[in-house]
């Protein structure tokens, strides 16, 4: 079927025919160009890499290149949709990573939620790939499938949805704590949603010395007490939660001075904000609706920011990724450690000056050199798998 424009639809029509396509990076002019790059060129490099595998990541497309991988579980906010309507979210994020990072990636949507057949999967297609990003898959899936891919393979692996949302949100927090006079040791912070992003963003905060995390569900807020959670939440009830506070999320949030919403319009109202903390600081992240808008909030709390690009202070994970796997690379490590993240929210808290924090705005524009400064930081702080001291 032939692909036709859509008039009507400007955002329809700009993705006629999909956002990506393979270019050759060498030329191919005449025979004698063809007999470099094809046969009988390519045998020798074939050969090469053959006495040394290594060599690939040099000889080859391997070194930059990145498998963004999915199985439709969870797709950008909308849940279940399957692998092909993630096609379109999975060709923007490769986007990004060329046009932010240099990074050839390729989107890998799976007919498959097994997780056994998506390791499996994933798992065949190493010797292609220097990277593999995962993205929209389901909780608690997601967790098994990151952490036997990072078990079982020896290149950097990345949950996108976990933990470049962890890094922006952390980016974001040391801004928004500065912005309101506060320190990041006496912060109360409470966290609605549990799942993949709501976990790998409380660790995160903890690493830059958070102490007061308090996780909620539907069923009120995470603490030791509790018989009914996940492995995955079992993590938050045993790790924060000091002073083992009980209730429902309204009752938790009395007293807080950031909330942060992964939990859907509906979750709280504006007016329950008004039992926070003085000059609150609200990370409103569910998309694309978030748990308020501006007009909503406007007169109750100091900051809001949310995880949409047409809103002030948009907290997305396009911040990070690009730069992340770009100082992955140029560092030539096999993994992504917690201080490479850390390193990466504070280079991208660090893009935003003093003048600019006085007005509000707690995060660097993406257009704004972010993945070269990220990249480079990342790189600084790239270390052997095994020695990180973080938890």
């Amino acid at each position: 079927m032939s692909a036709t424009a859509d008039p009507d639809d400007p955002i329809l029509d700009l993705h006629l025919g999909g956002k990506l396509e393979v270019r050759a990076t060498v030329p191919l002019r005449d025979r004698e160009d063809l007999a470099r790059v094809y046969t009988p060129g390519f045998t020798r490099v074939a050969e090469r890499i053959a006495r040394d595998p290594a060599a690939a990541g040099r000889w080859s497309i391997r070194g930059n290149t990145v498998a963004i991988v999915t199985d439709g579980s969870a797709v950008s906010g909308l849940g279940d949709l399957g692998p092909l309507a993630a096609l379109p979210v999975m060709e923007g994020k490769a986007l990004l990573f060329k046009e932010f990072a240099g990074i050839d990636a390729f989107p890998l949507c799976l007919g498959t939620q097994d997780v056994d057949a998506i390791v499996d999967t994933v798992a065949h297609l190493e010797p292609t790939f220097g990277g593999i990003m995962l993205e929209d898959i389901a909780a608690p899936r997601c967790f098994e499938i990151e952490d036997r891919l990072r078990e079982r393979l020896s290149i950097p692996v990345l949950h996108d949805d976990q933990h470049a949302t962890a890094v922006a949100a952390t980016a974001a927090l040391i801004n928004a704590a500065k912005a309101v006079g506060k320190e990041l040791g006496e912060l109360k912070v409470v966290v609605a949603g549990a799942g993949a992003a709501g976990t790998s963003t409380a660790r995160l905060f903890m690493n830059i010395g958070v102490r007061r995390i308090v996780a909620c569900d539907r069923q009120g807020a995470l603490h030791r007490g509790r018989t009914d959670l996940t492995d995955a939440k079992r993590w938050f009830a045993d790790r924060t939660n000091p002073d083992q506070e009980t209730g429902p999320l309204r009752s938790v949030l009395a007293g807080a001075d950031v909330f942060v919403g992964f939990a859907g319009r509906g979750v709280l109202a504006p007016e329950d904000l008004r039992t926070m903390a003085d000059r609150p600081v609200v990370f409103a992240l569910s998309n694309p609706h978030p748990e308020f808008l501006p007009h909503e909030v406007q007169d109750v709390v100091a900051i809001l920011a949310t995880g949409r690009s047409d809103l002030p202070n948009q907290i997305d994970c396009g911040l990070c990724y690009p730069g992340i796997f770009r100082g992955a690379f140029d560092a030539g490590v096999p993994s992504i450690t917690e201080e490479m993240k850390v390193a990466a929210a504070r280079a991208i808290a660090g893009l935003v000056d003093d003048r600019t924090l006085g007005r509000g705005q707690i995060v660097p524009d993406i257009f704004d050199g972010v993945a070269p400064h990220v990249a480079k930081a990342v790189a600084e702080a790239a270390v052997v798998p095994g020695s990180t001291t973080l938890p």
